[in-house]
């Protein structure tokens, strides 16, 4: 089941990313890079405390939030917003795919997937 989510959120990603292609901006390659990884310095709210860290990650990593902004984008009929909208979704999808997922308060390495990193690999005690 586990690779048939993953499969799904591969899906959503590449669907995401073909949308933006769609969109007549004239944006260097290197932009849409920096523009794919722009959410995770979200990350850095975990530097004031776990539960502000969960909160600003979490706002940039949900789905809801980034198909808000892609309809905000078609009702505005933004180009740049549903860019922005599009490009949330595309990374919270490869995220997701990649084993990470909505931070609990706990820790970073707590999601909403299970446990992350090194917590995860070790044994239960």
């Amino acid at each position: 089941m586990k690779n048939v989510l993953r499969i799904e959120e591969l899906a959503m990603t590449a669907i995401a990313i073909y949308m933006m292609t769609k969109l007549n901006l004239q944006l260097g390659w290197w932009v849409y890079l920096l523009l794919f990884f722009a959410p995770d310095i979200s990350m850095l709210g975990y530097l004031i405390n776990n539960k502000i860290g969960a909160l600003t990650y979490n706002l940039f990593h949900h789905k809801a939030i980034a198909i808000a902004v892609i309809a905000l984008g078609i009702i505005t009929s933004n180009q740049y917003i549903l860019l922005a909208g599009l490009m949330l979704f595309a990374h919270a999808s490869f995220d997701r795919m990649m084993g990470y997922g909505l931070k609990h308060i706990t820790s970073f390495n707590d999601t909403h997937l299970g446990m992350i990193g090194k917590k995860a690999a070790s044994p239960l005690k």
